[in-house]
């Protein structure tokens, strides 16, 4: 019998100091996405009140714990201690990717040096992580976005509040659009989206009110869609210049001409 293709193993490696325990669910069923998480470690002081909302979740989803006391203030010894590990496993050769889950720049080096190595890197932080981390991942997934677990949702009472409105993104799309060259102006959707994450790591439809790309597309009213071939493709809607409005004759000349 065929051996069965493996899904890419994945070492989640979560900064408890700069995570809420709320996105834990939202969390891996969006790396259940990506790939097998082989590896579950969380860093941080678990003494301290701030970790105590992962304490209560570990088991649930088999995250082993990696217990950093604070014994100086000011230095961040968990920090530490995640970097050295995803060195470790990053010279076992065992895995395809890392899931680097913090909001912190501090792992900027970190993401950068895995990705040297030609391992993909998937940056999960909240919004305000800054853009040096962000530009540093494959793929960077605001946890804004994983709240309660609404990945797998479909009531749309339970959508995520929309962090952006959907024409903030109408740039960048067209931006990918134009870059493509097309003789007729049409793209694929596909390739459109595999574009736009190699120029924005962090864009993702559920940013601006969207699950999908073709929702978000859809919302911003500035392309037009073709699903007739059994493909779906886009362009950027032609621009109509309005035919000028006829000159009123004033009823001065409108008298003259009837006499």
């Amino acid at each position: 019998m065929p051996s069965e293709i493996r899904s890419p193993r994945l070492a989640v490696l979560i900064d408890a100091d700069n995570t809420s325990a709320k996105i834990a669910d939202g969390l891996f069923e969006e790396i259940a996405k990506i790939g097998e998480a082989s590896v579950r470690r969380i860093y941080g002081d678990f003494s301290n009140a701030r970790s105590k909302g992962w304490a209560d979740i570990l088991a649930k989803h088999a995250i082993i714990p990696q217990q950093q006391f604070a014994y100086t203030t000011g230095k961040n010894a968990s920090d530490i201690t995640l970097v050295i590990d995803a060195m470790d496993l990053l010279h076992s050769g065992r895995f395809d990717g890392f899931c680097l889950v913090s909001s912190d720049s501090d792992f900027t080096r970190l993401a950068a040096r895995i990705r040297e190595h030609g391992i993909d890197v998937f940056g999960f932080g909240e919004q305000k992580t800054p853009e040096s981390f962000r530009q540093a991942c494959r793929k960077f997934v605001y946890t804004e976005n994983l709240r309660g677990g609404v990945v797998n949702n479909r009531d749309a009472a339970s959508t995520p509040r929309s962090l952006q409105p959907p024409e903030a993104a109408t740039s960048i799309i067209k931006n990918v659009i134009t870059q493509a060259e097309s003789e007729d102006g049409w793209v694929e959707l596909g390739v459109v989206g595999k574009q736009v994450t190699n120029l924005a790591p962090d864009f993702d439809p559920r940013t601006y009110g969207s699950r999908k790309l073709i929702d978000l597309v859809r919302k911003t009213n500035a392309f037009d869609l073709d699903q007739s071939k059994g493909s779906v493709r886009i362009r950027v809607k032609p621009v109509t210049v309005a035919a000028p409005a006829p000159k009123r004759r004033s009823r001065r000349k409108a008298e003259e001409a009837k006499s």
